[in-house]
């Protein structure tokens, strides 16, 4: 039997980075995705999403040129096969990238479906042969995101010769740690089966035929209100409908009051405390009958139905009991021990979205979490994911980005706090967007540490890096204060509403 150092079952986020780290550190590592590597985030997520956000976000531009600046621009049409061709071209250049560090570091790859026989034995089955990392068209000879060149004739990822098509079964043993880092996939509901074309996923909404005119996206958590905003961007009519009584409600409930306010700015009609009550499919489209926040039946009709209502771990033909786990009636694997993401089986970790909450399912996090096992098994020592300290952003137009506690979560832990709220649109790089925003801070009171940072408006992803390492390191607002924020830049807002909770308010009233 086969026995490397580490098994990690999945390439996603969180398996590739614990495969890297592990095999960095020396360990022998084996692979084992019965896709691709880069997983759901890289493949049907968070990249190919940004990628079309970005360009949503062009169009924008431009109605925004010709609607605020005097700008005389027109936008003719979305060409929308060119527009696929580059997001799949991203695509493709950070896959390629994957393999090829996957290669460099010496983790060998198997692609196949991995099965539990024991506490830290794998079988492999339909092991199959794939193209090696430089086997793919790269168009006009330019390098993936992180081609390193890697010598004359090394072989890819993939290149060890295995046949064509399947060959079989291959058995594994490790003899460190086996890491389970099997994802998740979009949750459906009853009656409303997924057809790619009239009722879509996130996974594949991005990759259903054309632009619809209009759009039904039940769920108003981060995904589902970025892809109503990306639709809406389009051109497309758009009815956003959450069960809860507002959309993100994971977020500050200011977060939400000005989100859902900038949405409803750009014609997005916005259904909080809203359910479904049945959909039909149609040739043409689908028609929903909804329950509003007041009791109405609302009936809605779209070309597109899009169900955004969260995802659940996938563990189908794992066999977790084959290994001595179960997991908990939402599906996940919860560890024995957060700090070391193991299991109540010694040498069996958990990465990724097979993880409860206070893991958070996000591609960051597992990154995190798979530095944090790669470094546990091979006896580095390594501290604990701290979930609070790491940033949630939804990239819709306006965006939202956070860190920490929400006012409310604070306050339900005991904390006396004190809150500072600013407006993106007191200082003058805000006005020059003009998409409005704030900035929320939420600390103790008398003067101690940050809890959390809430800010929403353009660019705020890019801007949440700071508050980050405040929330991680405890800072206070008088630490903040004493470092001097660029001016006019948005996050002189961030520095401005620190200096007031500080006592040192300067163009804050």
């Amino acid at each position: 039997m086969d026995s490397p150092d580490v098994i990690v079952i999945g390439g996603g986020t969180g398996g590739y980075s614990t495969a890297l780290r592990a095999a960095a550190l020396g360990l022998e590592v084996v692979l084992v995705e019965r896709d691709k590597v880069g997983g759901t985030c890289l493949h049907r997520g968070c990249i190919p999403s940004k990628a079309m956000l970005h360009a949503a976000e062009l169009v924008d531009g431009i109605a925004e040129a010709r609607e605020r600046w005097g700008v005389k621009a027109t936008l003719d049409a979305v060409d929308w096969p060119a527009l696929v061709a580059t997001r799949d071209d991203i695509v493709a250049r950070n896959h390629r990238g994957v393999q090829a560090h996957l290669a460099h570091a010496g983790v060998r790859v198997i692609a196949g479906s991995a099965r539990l026989t024991g506490p830290r034995s794998v079988r492999v089955e339909g092991v199959r042969g794939e193209p090696g990392v430089h086997d793919i068209p790269r168009g006009h000879g330019e390098p993936g995101a992180h081609d390193n060149p890697r010598g004359h004739g090394e072989p890819g990822v993939h290149d060890n010769p295995r046949g064509h098509g399947e060959s079989g079964a291959q058995d594994l043993s490790a003899r460190r740690g086996l890491v389970l880092a099997t994802g998740s996939r979009p949750r459906t509901l009853p009656g409303l089966e997924p057809d790619g074309r009239r009722v879509v996923t996130s996974d594949d909404a991005l990759f259903a035929p054309g632009l619809p005119a209009s759009v039904l996206v039940l769920g108003g958590g981060a995904i589902g209100v970025e892809y109503a905003s990306f639709h809406r961007s389009l051109g497309a009519e758009v009815t956003l409908v959450e069960a809860a009584d507002r959309i993100v409600p994971l977020e500050d409930a200011e977060v939400s009051r000005h989100l859902t306010r900038g949405l409803k700015k750009r014609g997005i009609d916005v259904r909080a405390g809203a359910r479904l009550l049945d959909a039909e499919v149609l040739d043409d489209g689908v028609r929903a009958r909804v329950r509003t926040a007041r009791g109405e039946t609302l009936t809605i009709a779209a070309e597109r139905l899009l169900v955004a209502v969260g995802r659940t771990p996938v563990t189908d033909g794992l066999d977790v009991t084959a290994a001595g786990l179960a997991t908990d009636e939402r599906g996940f694997v919860v560890p024995a021990d957060w700090d070391r993401l193991e299991t109540a089986v010694p040498g069996v970790h958990v990465v990724g979205d097979l993880l409860p909450p206070p893991s958070l399912g996000l591609a960051h996090a597992s990154f995190a979490e798979g530095l944090l096992v790669a470094e546990t098994l091979a006896g580095v020592p390594s501290a604990p994911v701290d979930y609070a300290a790491v940033p949630r952003v939804t990239y819709s137009s306006p965006q939202t980005a956070a860190v920490g506690l929400s006012e409310a979560e604070a306050r339900a832990r005991g904390h006396e706090v004190v809150t500072n709220s600013m407006p993106l649109t007191a200082v003058a790089k805000g006005m020059v967007h003009g998409q409005g925003g704030m900035v929320k801070v939420v600390a103790e009171a008398g003067g101690g540490r940050v809890l959390g940072v809430h800010l929403v408006g353009p660019h705020v992803s890019e801007m949440i890096a700071e508050s980050q390492l405040v929330v991680g390191w405890d800072a206070e607002p008088s630490d903040v204060a004493r470092h001097v924020h660029p001016h006019p830049t948005l996050s002189e807002a961030v520095g401005e509403a620190f200096l007031t909770l500080a006592g040192r308010g300067l163009h804050q009233q």
